[in-house]
């Protein structure tokens, strides 16, 4: 079977080399010429645990190709993948379709056979009708159905989620479409992968409603954390009492500066949209987005009380900057409002990260300073603040870290380190949704 992936982001180039791997014929089609280039040369756009040795092995063995021509592919093709972005439109913070509806002109003009055009990328409900119009629009003599097969990739663990998925979401209303997408996906079927098959809107909705509901969980638990330190609580016992019963469970009740990345913030938003425009209010999702924004407001607060009450002329060390680990993604970080709200206090920042400097670069004032050694990155500092739980963040020598330091403010906005620990280290701890140190309470 040959397939065809549009789009060569995370979605489409993660998609399109664990689909080599699972033995199909794969192409995938990007419009950016040196994005395609870089990719035939084995340079990832992206970074991603694993993915660059899978996409080095499929291409070697002949399964994956790149390309930026749609003719040759698309004529020749089965199935045919829509992965392109759509990110949150400026002002009103809709799914930008663009590019999905750019995607389907070009794919109209080059079909030649029965094809099965399926949307991987995160769209609202409905786009999978209008796909389907625009190619019928373009090309009356088409033969072909439209699915909806959306992702749920994590970012850190893509490649796992895609070879052991917890389910397969299919919005498929033809059985020839039907059948050959089982056949598609199934080397699945070995791991009894549980595969729900449904409408096309259904599907649509499925990948809103499940990130939604995980950025819910993560909104709730920010605000009792924020209770917690209210009434002298410990959230991440309250956490664990409440993942103790099946019925909520432990993922995504951490306690922290907030929700960013790539998906929860755009697609709670479109979500919030889809329910204006048909004519009702998401009371619960309006609420989520309120508490999200605000607790990065609050981890300012927290920074700037644990200095004693003001950042002016004092030098924050920030361990991290994507907004969570095992990835170089910026898009939402935390960071980038709580960085940027110091440096408007007038503090000196400095930061280090695995994978995201680069792109923090761009996106943050040019004040900030970059290093590459933690404990450079903490030399002559008066605070430091975890604030993505990178791995080799979680056994920071505490000695070392405090001879190299001129204060002792030891801010852990990521909850990983053991409270009598760090301050028998000599440290000043905070933490969110934690009992506050008598030495804060004593400075305050």
């Amino acid at each position: 079977m040959k397939i065809v992936i549009i789009g060569t982001g995370y979605v489409g180039l993660v998609s399109g080399a664990c689909f080599a791997e699972f033995g199909w014929d794969v192409t995938c089609i990007d419009k950016n010429s040196e994005r395609i280039k870089s990719l035939e040369k084995g340079i990832m756009p992206i970074y991603e645990p694993g993915l660059e040795d899978l996409v080095k092995k499929n291409v070697k063995e002949g399964r994956l190709s790149f390309s930026i021509d749609y003719a040759p592919h698309v004529e020749d093709a089965d199935i045919i993948f829509i992965a392109v972005g759509t990110p949150s439109r400026r002002g009103d913070g809709y799914a930008d379709l663009t590019f999905v509806y750019e995607a389907a002109k070009e794919i109209a003009l080059h079909l030649k056979k029965y094809t099965v055009i399926v949307d991987k990328s995160t769209v609202p409900v409905g786009t999978a009708r209008s796909v389907e119009k625009i190619i019928r629009a373009e090309n009356p003599a088409a033969v072909f159905d439209v699915a909806s097969n959306p992702e749920f990739l994590r970012e850190g663990s893509a490649i796992n989620d895609f070879m052991r998925p917890d389910r397969i979401v299919l919005g498929v209303e033809n059985d020839r479409a039907k059948e050959m997408l089982k056949e598609l996906y199934r080397p699945l079927y070995l791991i009894e992968t549980p595969m729900v098959m449904t409408g096309l809107e259904t599907a649509e909705l499925i990948k809103y409603a499940s990130n939604a509901f995980l950025a819910t969980k993560i909104s709730f638990i920010n605000e009792i954390a924020n209770l917690c330190e209210k009434v002298g609580a410990s959230v991440k016992d309250v956490s664990k009492g409440m993942g103790l019963d099946k019925r909520i469970g432990p993922k995504f009740l951490h306690a922290g500066p907030g929700y960013g990345g790539s998906c929860f913030p755009k697609d709670v938003s479109a979500l919030v949209n889809i329910f204006h425009d048909n004519g009702m209010t998401a009371k619960i999702l309006e609420s989520v987005i309120n508490v999200n924004d605000s607790q990065k407001s609050l981890m300012v607060e927290k920074i700037r009380d644990a200095l004693g009450g003001s950042e002016y002329n004092k030098t924050i060390s920030f361990l991290g900057l994507t907004f969570k680990p095992e990835t170089d993604d910026m898009r939402e970080a935390p960071s980038l409002k709580i960085i940027s709200a110091l440096i408007n206090g007038n503090a000196v920042i400095h930061t280090t990260d695995p994978q995201g400097m680069t792109e923090a670069k761009k996106l943050l004032p040019t004040s900030v300073k970059y290093f590459d050694d933690l404990y450079e990155t903490c030399k002559g500092a008066d605070a430091v603040v975890v604030i993505t739980e990178w791995n080799q963040y979680r056994a920071i020598d505490l000695g070392k870290l405090k001879k190299v330091m001129k204060g002792n403010i030891f801010i852990d906005l990521r909850n990983i380190y053991n409270k009598e620990l760090v301050e028998k280290a000599g440290f000043i701890y905070s933490a969110v949704g934690m009992p506050v140190s008598r030495q804060v309470r004593e400075q305050n």
